[in-house]
């Protein structure tokens, strides 16, 4: 594995040689040792948010957006309406989600570069008393744009609507307190600051709002209260679980708290983006937000505007030199992104910026 490239993605991404070892053991889905795996990883969660006394920590199969469709459609009633805050591609998608599950929505979208903000919120839910849950991406993962999302849930809580967080990219990095921010659920995947593999996503879905949520979702696979309920009788996941997933998550959570938990996590990430932005500024690269609204999670940057410049020959250059980047994701300007998170520190931030200089100066498109 140590040819293997770094992951500058924003997950999957580089996990430790520890969180690889922990998949080489085979579980059985009944095993009671399992079981307390299972258990012991959502309270270790719901510790991350403080979330215990009022949230219950649900699990599911799959990728983060398999998590989004079960939140919105266990939690959100039939008659309800979702107030959907969009700047960028996974607002989008969240909107997508409640056309096709059949749930009511509207949505505000701002430019991907201008965050949504608290007195949108408040003369949104003022015009239209029929919403009943908003809907924001805490980091929109398309350009790392960071949205407000402390001031954005007490507008929500004063005004009686309820608030669901897709906090993917941003939860185990930054902080998120159950008892400071209101929220009905939050959602996360295994896959991203954690430093787990993909393959398993996570609610912390409002203790009595779960409860209520019976007959609600149009899924079986995705129902969120029944997963919860059949999981609190037996210590049994309902279907098939990801075992390997679940127990590289577990070690992945090991390592967190050796490292020194969110604030620590925090901090390397964060010693990751200034190493990046302050490397590619020297080089000639504009990044895409400006500092104030940039999460140290994934930074988008224009690309350089030279017709030798191609994206995938400029992947294929860097991946030659031990890194993998990710195509840029906004529809108006050509961009890429490169991720601050995974195992990786600012030594191997610096190391990546400048093989994008070396691979630049070989193309011919940047004289530096």
């Amino acid at each position: 594995m140590s040819n293997a490239p770094i992951l500058l993605t924003p997950g999957p991404l580089t996990t430790s040689s520890r969180t690889r070892q922990a998949m080489m053991v085979d579980w059985g889905s009944w095993d009671q040792e399992f079981n307390q795996l299972t258990a012991s990883l959502c309270e270790q969660l719901l510790a991350i948010v403080n979330g215990a006394d009022s949230h219950h920590c649900v699990p599911l199969q799959g990728s983060g957006t398999f998590a989004v469709e079960a939140a919105i459609g266990t939690l959100v009633p039939r008659d309800g309406k979702v107030l959907v805050l969009i700047n960028g591609a996974y607002g989008q998608r969240l909107a997508k989600i409640c056309k096709v599950i059949g749930r009511a929505y509207s949505t505000f979208e701002t430019a991907e570069d201008e965050p949504t903000t608290a007195a949108d919120v408040d003369r949104l839910l003022a015009a239209d008393p029929a919403i009943t849950h908003v809907a924001l991406i805490h980091c929109e993962t398309s350009t790392g744009i960071l949205n407000p999302l402390p001031e954005i849930a007490q507008v929500i809580a004063r005004h009686g609507k309820r608030l669901i967080i897709d906090a993917m990219s941003s939860f185990g990095a930054l902080p998120i307190d159950a008892a400071q921010v209101p929220f009905d659920a939050l959602i996360a995947a295994s896959g991203k600051c954690l430093e787990g593999v993909p393959g398993m996503g996570f609610v912390f879905a409002n203790k009595a709002s779960l409860a209520a949520a019976a007959g609600n979702s149009p899924s079986l696979a995705m129902d969120l209260q029944d997963q919860h309920a059949y999981m609190a009788k037996t210590g049994q996941w309902r279907f098939t679980p990801p075992t390997h997933v679940v127990a590289a998550l577990h070690e992945a959570l090991l390592q967190y708290n050796e490292e020194g938990g969110l604030p620590a996590r925090h901090q390397r990430y964060a010693s990751n983006c200034k190493v990046l932005l302050d490397g590619m500024a020297a080089i000639g690269l504009r990044s895409f937000l400006p500092a104030e609204i940039q999460a140290p999670i994934i930074v988008t940057f224009h690309a350089p505007n030279d017709p030798r410049y191609q994206f995938k020959d400029f992947y294929e250059r860097v991946k030659a030199k031990g890194f993998i980047l990710y195509p840029g994701k906004l529809t108006q300007v050509e961009t890429f992104r490169v991720g601050c998170i995974g195992v990786v520190g600012p030594d191997g931030m610096q190391a990546a910026v400048n093989a994008v200089a070396q691979v630049l100066r070989e193309m011919e498109v940047l004289d530096i």
